[in-house]
């Protein structure tokens, strides 16, 4: 059955006399992991920020059910709070105690390998251990949309690799409806039921790469819908 947690009708986005988004539609189901591609100014970014109820100005329908979290390339903790209290930084407008904010952290953090960092200060952390605190504040909020906006696009190759294995054990074990958005082919086929590539402000091509067999031909496949030939990556 059916259990949506983003439906997105006709949505249609406009910068001045630019068209981002034109009538695109879009549903992300409760526990799916669908990933989001395109070239750059596609409008990608853009369509987060309007499921994250960041950029209201649009035509069209935008149905979110339940909390929306984001984790974002950059994590953007604050410097002047320690990890602990950057992790429950938007439990404040979920109504949440403030009395239960430290063992909320704290479980958070552990589910992310960061347990002892808890009192450290932000500029203390590598960029990976950055990230993690990131996507402990997200999920701490127990959200049915987790937005991913590029959140592995300035790490390392190895941390990018343990970072997708991190995501896809905490999809698995909360289950919220992942959007994430990304400019990597392999990174978008290895973790995600379904891969949507996004060209001219509309979505323009499907994939379900749990479904399908031959990696390299889907692979060259949806190049092939990004307009990459296979020449030109080799």
């Amino acid at each position: 059955m059916a259990n949506p947690v983003a439906e997105v009708r006709g949505l249609t986005k406009r910068f001045g006399e630019r068209t981002v988004l034109s009538g695109l539609d879009l549903t992300v189901e409760r526990g799916e992991f669908v990933a989001l591609l395109g070239r750059s100014g596609s409008g990608k970014s853009t369509l987060l920020r309007v499921l994250a109820g960041l950029d209201g100005a649009v035509e069209g329908s935008v149905e979110v059910t339940g909390t929306v979290s984001v984790a974002f390339q950059q994590p953007r903790l604050l410097p002047w709070r320690k990890v602990w209290r950057n992790v429950v930084l938007g439990l404040r407008q979920d109504g949440v105690a403030k009395s239960r904010n430290r063992a909320l952290a704290e479980k958070a953090l552990a589910e992310v390998h960061l347990a002892e960092h808890a009192d450290d200060w932000p500029l203390t952390l590598s960029g990976g251990e950055a990230q993690r605190v990131s996507l402990a504040r997200a999920l701490v909020r127990e959200p049915g949309l987790l937005l991913l906006d590029e959140p592995f696009g300035a790490l390392d190759a190895l941390t990018r690799i343990s970072m997708h294995g991190l995501v896809q054990d905490l999809w698995r074990r909360h289950r919220p409806g992942v959007l994430l958005v990304t400019h990597d082919v392999d990174e978008a086929l290895r973790l995600a039921d379904r891969v949507l590539v996004l060209d001219g402000g509309r979505i323009v091509a499907a994939h379900r790469p749990r479904e399908t067999a031959g990696h390299d031909d889907l692979r060259r496949r949806v190049l092939a819908d990004l307009g990459v030939t296979e020449d030109a990556v080799a």
